[in-house]
């Protein structure tokens, strides 16, 4: 259980780096805000190329839209607006199952790994007072190798179940983080567009 653990943690540090991006997010946005600032759409996607990650790819996929209807006379304004942000939401939700992928399997590790403890530290006591009981005298070697046997599963339970909740946590505070700058990069680009004259 515990090798599972470590697998997850491991796939979920790679995707979630990637899925960041290069730099700050932060940093990120304010450039695009800048470029859009400047009336320059081209010049902030060209940022997002740069960024990568779930934000400049949701951007990315914003402005281009935003590109497209800016200057389109066949709609008005208010049309023009719900066309970009359906763009956004639509580049949203192809990023955000990404983000979560495999948080499961972390949460149910936490879970069953300390049960899976349990089941070992009955299963050693058991052995332990087995040995007790046949042996009709006490047998110091039976008895403790029964009582390690549970106390070791019982340790190795607790300690998965621990790293798992603890990853779990630290991965989720990250999906937070990159799911806070999506919804940011598409309040920008539909902020732009609608205060564009």
């Amino acid at each position: 259980m515990n090798l599972l653990v470590l697998v997850f943690s491991v796939e979920r540090a790679i995707t979630l780096a990637r899925a960041r991006g290069k730099g700050r997010i932060e940093g990120f946005l304010g450039k695009v805000r800048a470029e859009l600032a400047n009336d320059n759409v081209d010049a902030a996607i060209k940022v997002c190329d740069e960024q990568q990650g779930s934000v400049a790819n949701v951007m990315r996929g914003g402005l281009e839209k935003y590109k497209t209807v800016l200057y389109d006379a066949s709609h008005d304004k208010e049309t023009r607006l719900q066309a970009v942000k359906q763009e956004l939401e639509e580049a949203t939700a192809l990023e955000l199952p990404m983000l979560s992928k495999n948080l499961v399997i972390l949460s149910t590790c936490a879970s069953v790994s300390t049960l899976l403890g349990l089941i070992g530290t009955v299963l050693g006591m058991i052995r332990a007072f087995s040995a007790l009981a046949t042996a009709g005298t006490p047998d110091a070697s039976a008895l403790s190798t029964g009582i390690s046997e549970a106390l070791i599963n019982t340790a190795l339970g607790v300690a998965g179940s621990a790293i798992a909740i603890i990853m779990f946590n630290y991965f989720s505070t990250k999906i937070d983080a990159i799911t806070h700058g999506i919804d940011e990069a598409g309040f920008s680009v539909s902020q732009t567009l609608a205060n564009h004259k």
